[in-house]
């Protein structure tokens, strides 16, 4: 973490423009096998690891996908004999990952827990994409999530015509991981009702999905090698719809702290925000010491003491780094569209309390108290950028 809050003066700006521009994808948000196709790729023609049964990739492989590699791999891609570097996409402990991909190994569900924003979902997908090669088999846990969303349904028309039969049933996402092998990933578990949750207690034990209206083998779906669960939670839901003991035997728990250190925070927002920027064809000159400020504000904020020492009352909300990087993303396009094309302090202060007041309106209070007390004290200490953060304030009011 910097010893003080001004932003360092020296460091390099630079350009979304100028930055490593995405292959266009016809979609908005490709899962991760698509937009790390080339890097899965290069990994499975390097991985020569053992792997469990059922995996695209070996443990090692999977940790190096999500961690990053040292140096590029060669392999075959397109016809055509290239290097293709394996870039980080978690920033956090990297034990933290070998102990997901161990777990799931051994097949015991996993379930990472922590706060809102923490990139657990993210994590779930890169896991997903790695060993089963499809991330998109998931449920999404809501309070009106129901059984037939996590097991099958049925084709009501077919149904009355031909009675029960395959063809009439209609998988989900718990159905489809255990026929094909593959993980089923379960967002947000605990906001589900409990008899919705207890669905996974037997399929996680005996690995076998009863279709009591089939008859013969259909009846019985077994798991085949490569399936499991990976579940996430927020610990702020905690309460809402609390787990059963015998599910949350099913399971190991593992959780996903926060990014605690301030460099590394930015080095994230800065590289996420400006491929949204290049994505979304919104080039604009990004200088480092902009977004040192925006993280610098929610690092601090989230902490609930400064760099020095200072406490400071937490908003009620979670200022995720996920946060930051939307607020960034914010201020980038306001900047494309009604600015002058670079990131300023006045942009980023135009959104903060978008992020900032979700279900407390005392939240502003605070913002506005930080502001008035740690951005305006720095900007007399310190000048330029802080000045300029303090003098966005009016936006605030």
């Amino acid at each position: 973490m910097s010893k003080t809050p001004t932003p360092a003066k020296a460091a390099a700006t630079t350009t979304a423009a100028t930055a490593t521009t995405p292959e266009p994808i016809e979609s908005l948000r490709p899962p991760a096998e698509i937009v790390y196709a080339r890097e899965l790729a290069a990994l499975a023609a390097n991985d020569t690891e053992a792997r469990p049964r059922g995996w695209r990739l070996s443990p090692r492989a999977v940790r190096t996908f999500i961690a990053g590699a040292s140096k590029p791999l060669e392999h075959e891609w397109q016809g055509q004999r290239v290097e293709t570097s394996i870039e980080r996409k978690y920033f956090g402990d990297d034990t933290l990952i070998e102990r997901c991909v161990i777990t799931l190994a051994g097949n015991r569900g996993l379930l990472l827990v922590g706060e809102p924003g923490t990139a657990k979902t993210m994590l779930s997908e890169l896991l997903s994409a790695a060993i089963s090669g499809d991330s998109t088999n998931t449920v999404q846990g809501t309070a009106g999530t129901t059984e037939d969303q996590i097991k099958y349904s049925w084709n009501y028309a077919l149904l009355l015509a031909e009675g029960p039969s395959e063809r009439a049933l209609v998988p989900a996402p718990l159905h489809v991981g255990m026929r094909g092998g593959i993980l089923t990933r379960f967002e947000e578990i605990t906001r589900c009702p409990p008899e919705i949750q207890d669905t996974l207690v037997s399929i996680l034990s005996d690995k076998v999905l009863l279709v009591p209206e089939l008859d013969g083998e259909a009846r019985v779906v077994l798991a085949r090698p490569g399936f499991n669960v990976i579940a996430t939670a927020n610990l702020r839901d905690r309460g809402v719809h609390e787990m059963s003991s015998a599910l949350k035997r099913r399971f190991n728990f593992e959780t996903v702290q926060p990014i605690g250190d301030l460099a590394l925070e930015v080095k994230l927002v800065m590289e996420q925000t400006e491929r949204l920027l290049a994505e979304a064809g919104a080039p604009i000159t990004m200088d480092r010491d902009i977004v040192e400020l925006l993280v610098t504000t929610f690092h601090e904020l989230r902490e609930g003491t400064t760099s020095d020492g200072k406490k400071l009352e937490r908003p009620s909300t979670s200022l995720s780094t996920a946060e930051a990087v939307s607020v960034g993303f914010a201020a980038g396009l306001d900047a494309y569209y009604y600015g002058e094309r670079r990131l300023t302090g006045d942009r980023v202060v135009r959104h903060l309390s978008g992020a900032v007041i979700k279900d407390n309106a005392d939240d502003l209070k605070r913002l506005r108290h930080y502001f008035d007390t740690v951005v305006q004290q720095r900007g007399r200490e310190y000048g330029e950028p802080w000045q300029g953060y303090y003098h966005a304030r009016k936006w605030l009011d």
